[in-house]
């Protein structure tokens, strides 16, 4: 039971990182040239996983694998909402 609400976490996590960074990349940064570079989706993935690390040891339920995922779901979501511009979407 423990381990289902672990997974559910983690699989929340990475949702909120994803969506919220697509988003914020498609609305609020869409004239931001450096928002749109090759580099930005793994700066922003990076940075957000090394904020999530210590907040994340502070939750009993979840673990560095929940930070990591929750950095892979803001990249990913910057990178698509660049794509987005870029496309006209």
């Amino acid at each position: 039971m423990i381990e289902l609400l672990t997974a559910a976490a983690a699989i929340a996590a990475t949702g909120f990182g994803y969506t919220r960074s697509r988003r914020f990349v498609r609305e609020r940064l869409r004239f931001v040239d450096a928002a749109h570079r090759r580099a930005a989706p793994w700066l922003a993935g990076t940075a957000a996983a090394v904020v999530a690390v210590p907040l994340v040891a502070l939750v009993p339920l979840v673990g560095a694998g929940t930070a990591l995922l929750f950095g892979a779901g803001v990249g990913t979501g910057v990178a698509h909402g660049s794509r987005d511009v870029q496309s006209g979407k």
